[in-house]
Order: C-alpha cells, then structure tokens, then sequence
C-alpha cells in the first residue's frame, strides 16, 4: 500500500510539474539575419575601411519593452570589405582572414552573449547592455550604448561596440606591441555598428 501511495504521489508530481503556470510577461523573440546588419569599421594612422559581416541568428528575451538577455552569432566567413573594390579589396580582406587577423579558417564563428542590461536616460541611448563578446576562441567581457524599440511584438536594436582586439590575441600593426610602425599603425580597436530585427 506504501508502494501505491509513492507511486502516486510520484505521478501527481509530474502532472504538477506539467502544467506549472508561464510568466507570459518573459517572451524569447528571433532575431531575423534579413533585418539585421553588422558594419566593421577598423582606423589607422592613414585613413579607415569598412565592411559587413551577416549575423547568424539568436534571440533575445524582453520582459515588455525591455530587453532582459539573449545572444547572438556572426558568420565571420562572410565578411566584406566594402570601401575598395578589385584587387586590392581582395587582398585586404584576405588578409582580414588570416592568421595575422581573425584566423577566420580555425575559428569561422563570433559571438555574443547579453549578461546585464540597464536603462541608461542620458543621450541618444536608452539601454546600456553589457556581455561577453567571444571572438577568435577568447571571451571577454563588454559593455555599450543601445537604442532599443519595442512595438506589436517586433523590436529593433542599434548599438555601436567599440573592440579592443589586442584582447583577443590580434595584434598586427598595434603600436602597443611592436615600435617604429610610423603611418603603418592600426587602431588597437574597432567598431561593430549593429543593427538587429528581431520578432516572436
């Protein structure tokens, strides 16, 4: 009888377990590829270029209007360089790929992982998102400015992060690691402006 009674109790348990109430304020939305952009902007001592690189996918959890998590991925085999054609935006964007860069072969995906997110009532952002941004096989953490809307179940996100690449073992033509560069310098950071569309 002892057996029978556990037994049960057991099976009241999963009935409970399966029909636990969900807090419908918390909804995981898709970020769509087609809705989004990623720009790169990288400087030097002589001028800058620019390029795209297209999202993989992710989500992102809100609870109303605000963000509360999520995460996404980049394609970085699908880099651009868009400011020169030809040649020699070829010969650039190979070398983006390379081992002096990004090592894209061995490590063909970067991502992003939301850890905190704040209301920031200063400026042009209303959000101040902070993460851990991995990339080329190294994690560190990161925070930046959003401009985050939410209507009708759709939002739309713009964020501009700022990356100090030294951190992520890429340190070509960094005047932190190497002297007597002169214009050949590059900026020990560049810039990710994106652009995220996102739907239940």
């Amino acid at each position: 009888m002892k057996r029978l009674v556990q037994i049960a109790a057991l099976g009241l348990g999963i009935v409970v377990v399966a029909f636990k109430p969900i807090d419908d304020g918390i909804k995981t939305l898709d970020i769509k590829p087609e809705a989004s952009k990623i720009e790169w902007v990288g400087e030097k001592i002589t001028g800058s270029h620019n390029g795209l690189i297209a999202l993989k996918g992710g989500t992102l959890q809100v609870d109303g209007n605000k963000i509360i998590g999520g995460s996404f991925e980049v394609d970085m085999n699908s880099m651009t360089v868009e400011d020169i054609q030809g040649e020699y935006g070829a010969k650039l964007l190979g070398h983006l790929k390379s081992n002096d860069f990004f090592a894209v072969s061995d490590f063909g995906t970067a991502k992003f992982k939301i850890e905190k997110v704040e209301s920031n009532k200063s400026g042009e952002y209303n959000t101040m998102i902070h993460g851990q941004l991995s990339i080329k096989g190294q994690t560190h953490p990161i925070s930046f400015p959003a401009n985050v809307q939410m209507n009708d179940g759709k939002l739309a996100a713009y964020g501009e992060i700022e990356v100090d690449r030294t951190k992520y073992d890429i340190h070509y033509g960094s005047a932190s690691f190497f002297d007597n560069l002169g214009d050949k310098a590059i900026s020990d950071s560049f810039k990710l402006k994106v652009s995220l569309g996102a739907k239940i």
